[in-house]
């Protein structure tokens, strides 16, 4: 097994890496090399989280070889070794041998260096120049970054002269090396425990408030107030780059040296733009050189460069704005589903993906509800205790890790008592977990800050390339210094412990930082004590609330324009959903059979016989007629989006509300006067399921016999139910036009079939024989002969 733990963990995390990149970058559009830099930044980074554990154990092992091998307190070359144990060393299964991680960590660390502190900067700049050649864009990222890296030239060459000039340093190449390490981990150090700061307190506090359904449904609102406002803002700022793209593109004619540049810039706009902006081949003319009108180069290339980064802009808060309206939907599912009977999950949409056959079957309605409703909470609860006992040890281990007699760092006891009886599955996983909980805590704070438009990782393909090569930038920084804090909080850094045993393969590269005493014994062992003050600041919110204070809308539950904020999200959230509610309604209506022949033909019959009654409850009826054959069915769904409850009740209020969403032409008297027809005990609440029935269309027992007709040959279980599997070979779904082109799967048609009939309160994609009659009552109000409506249905259902 030599070697065989460093091989299958270096092709893991590369996939993992992958993995990650593709979810926040989009492989189709971004540039080839600005993915491949980004992948190998993060893939070296989490190499080193990955394989450390791997360095711990095997030094552990040659530790106990030299112990065994050494007699008591005798020196073996560098090292002093302790008294030879009688006990047997025995190779770890993830042993690897001399001179692999040596030569393994050089080419990881500086490969790394490489990236972070030369080639990404410069990508970055290129990445946003507006440039129109490659060497266009060279130029500029070399004039931007001249004075980034002039800093550093100059700071290491007074370094240099200083040393050269002073008698008393007498520095070799290694020590030089080694500062230049110490000064890049000082920096990523001093980063570290900011962002480690926030995460500890943070990521158990996000799974405790993931428990608490409102809380994720209030900040889900207020979400999406704050993402609307910026929608809005990209959408007008797309539009001024657009006019001003549109006036360049009519000001430089095809024959204009220029045109190059203009046309690159079209083809970054949206296409819509691009063809509304498409220009007149026969508009032939030849420019005038001496005109001063047209745009010069340096203009375009800015114009370019706003193009990029608007276009970008627009296209994330588009699919970010999606992806929170689905979420919010899901989360007021969830409520709602809390409290059936059933236990069984129904949702108010069918999903916009195809759900895998596989999830599908498995994670059926009823288990989604026990997930959903019942267990997620205590495992999110669990989970978050756990999360947060981590983060006190790692805090109690950051302000004692420097104590080594006694050990008060729990990591080092830990690691110390598996290695007194070298069980090495034990120490790797605690390694592990260790590290891993200390990398998450950083790594996740990094994916969760945005630096206004600046730096921002957005997942589902929107992060753009100066974000990803930022965040690679970030990564590099981070991970030396933090590999190196969790050496130190297990003593197996020398430095910490001040024992004069074999370092790990690691902490060999990095070299022996008591080259600079004032870090070595300083900075790296005091400034992390600072997480305890930032772990104070972050369960109090503070950052949160002076940013709120300052302007910035953050989430603060007892803040005034957060309430404002969730108050006008739930608003949007709400209009959103009544919009994708028509939607799906226009498009089972067109859908359906017998429904298209005769909607128009029943809306102009009600609104002829509208002027003809009084009655109240026939004028509702007929009002909902004129609108289709799922008219009342729609005035359902109104009045489930406000039974908030679950009750299947309604006040007046919530009643008048519900005819006004829904668009109705009830005056206040006949609104009262319908109430008090359905509130027969006087208890100020009616039963809209009830109410629904009654204001059903009347029909004959012919009409009734020939749709259950239909329902039996649906049915072909004979359970009384219909469901997907009763419509195979009954219902074809080929001939879908969602199927054709492959948005929809057949068991994805079905199901937005059996939609149609299924109740408006309950679609559990189950059609019972109430539902089936409840839409042929609507169908059948449009047809006036009974023989007329029996020929339909038969010819519909080949009865």
């Amino acid at each position: 097994m030599s070697g065989a733990a460093l091989g299958l963990e270096i092709v893991f995390v590369f996939f993992l890496a992958l993995f990650l990149l593709h979810r926040y970058g989009d492989f189709k559009k971004q540039h080839r090399l600005v993915i491949i830099a980004t992948l190998l930044a993060w893939y070296l980074c989490f190499l080193i989280v990955f394989i450390l554990p791997l360095d711990v154990s095997t030094t552990i092992y040659n530790r106990c070889k030299l112990a065994v091998n050494s007699s008591p307190a005798e020196s073996n070359g560098s090292y002093v070794t302790l008294a030879p144990s009688k006990q047997k060393c025995f190779k770890p299964w993830s042993y690897i041998p001399n001179g692999i991680m040596p030569i393994f960590w050089r080419v990881v660390y500086w490969t790394s260096q490489f990236l972070t502190w030369i080639l990404l900067p410069f990508m970055q700049s290129y990445a946003r120049s507006g440039g129109f050649s490659i060497t266009g864009k060279i130029k500029t990222a070399l004039i931007e970054n001249a004075i980034y890296y002039g800093t550093y030239l100059l700071i290491f060459g007074a370094f240099l002269i200083y040393v050269a000039v002073n008698p008393n340093f007498n520095l070799q190449w290694n020590q030089l090396q080694t500062i230049g390490i110490a000064a890049a981990n000082t920096w990523g150090l001093f980063l570290l425990v900011l962002l480690l700061g926030y995460g500890l307190v943070e990521i158990p506090r996000s799974h405790w408030n993931g428990a608490k359904r409102g809380y994720l449904l209030m900040k889900t609102y207020f979400k999406a107030a704050k993402l609307m406002t910026e929608k809005a803002d990209a959408e007008e700022n797309l539009e001024d780059i657009m006019e001003e793209v549109r006036k360049v593109s009519e000001s430089i004619k095809y024959n204009h040296p220029l045109r190059k540049c203009v046309d690159t810039i079209l083809k970054k706009c949206p296409t819509e733009y691009q063809e509304r902006m498409g220009r007149n081949m026969d508009d032939y003319e030849d420019f005038d050189e001496r005109q001063n009108s047209y745009p010069s180069e340096k203009s375009l290339v800015k114009l370019h460069k706003q193009v990029i980064y608007s276009v970008q802009r627009h296209r994330r808060t588009q699919v970010q704005w999606q992806i929170l309206l689905e979420q919010a939907f899901y989360l007021e599912d969830v409520a709602k589903n809390e409290t059936s009977a059933t236990r069984q999950f129904v949702h108010t949409f069918r999903s916009q993906e195809p759900e895998n056959k596989i999830i599908q079957y498995f994670y059926t309605p009823t288990v989604e509800w026990y997930w959903e409703c019942l267990l997620r909470p205590w495992f999110y609860r669990v989970l978050a205790v756990v999360l947060a006992t981590f983060s006190v040890i790692v805090v109690w281990s950051e302000c004692t890790f420097f104590s080594t007699n006694p050990v008060l760092s729990l990591f080092a006891v830990f690691i110390q008592l598996a290695e007194k009886t070298y069980n090495y599955i034990y120490i790797e996983m605690a390694c592990f977990l260790t590290i891993f909980f200390l990398s998450i805590c950083v790594y996740s704070t990094v994916f969760r800050i945005r630096v206004f438009n600046y730096y921002y990782l957005a997942s589902h393909h929107q992060t753009d390339a100066y974000s990803l090569l930022f965040s690679g930038m970030l990564f590099c920084r981070l991970t030396p210094p933090l590999c190196l804090n969790f050496l130190g909080l297990t003593h197996m850094d020398a430095t910490i412990s001040h024992k004069n045993t074999q370092p790990t393969a690691y902490t060999s590269i990095m070299g022996s930082m008591r080259v600079l005493s004032f870090i070595a014994d300083g900075f790296y062992i005091y400034y992390p004590m600072l997480v305890v003050i930032l772990c104070i600041a972050t369960y109090f919110s503070l950052g949160t609330r002076c940013l709120n204070l300052l302007g910035f809308q953050q989430f603060v539950g007892d803040s005034e324009m957060t309430s404002d904020l969730i108050d006008e999200g739930k608003e949007l959230i709400k209009r959103e959903k009544r919009k994708r509610q028509r939607q799906e309604e226009g498009e089972n209506r067109r859908r359906m059979p017998g429904t298209a022949r005769h909607d128009r033909e029943m809306a102009i019959q009600a609104k002829r016989n509208l002027s003809k009654t009084t009655d109240p409850v026939e004028r509702l009826r007929l009002q909902c007629l004129a609108r289709g054959s799922a008219g009342i069915k729609g005035l359902g769904r109104v009045f489930r989006i406000m039974d908030d409850d679950n009750s299947r009740t309604l006040d007046f209020k919530e009643f008048v509300k519900g005819l006004n969403d829904y668009a109705m032409m009830i005056d206040k008297e006949e609104a009262q006067e319908i109430f008090r027809i359905f509130d027969k005990d006087g208890s100020g609440t009616i039963d809209f399921d009830e109410f629904l029935v009654t204001l059903r269309p009347p029909m004959s027992k012919a009409r009734k016999e020939i749709i259950m007709q239909a329902f039996r040959k649906l049915d072909k279980t004979g359970d009384g139910v219909i469901t997907i599997e009763d419509l195979r070979g009954v219902y074809n779904a080929k001939h879908h036009p969602k199927y054709q082109n492959g948005d929809w799967t057949e068991d994805q048609v079905f199901r937005a079939f059996l939609d149609n009939f299924d109740s408006p309160y309950d679609k559990d994609g189950k059609v019972t024989t109430e539902e089936f009659m409840n839409y042929y009552a609507g169908v059948s109000a449009s047809i006036d002969t009974d023989v007329y409506f029996i020929i339909m249905m038969k010819n519909a259902w080949k009865l």
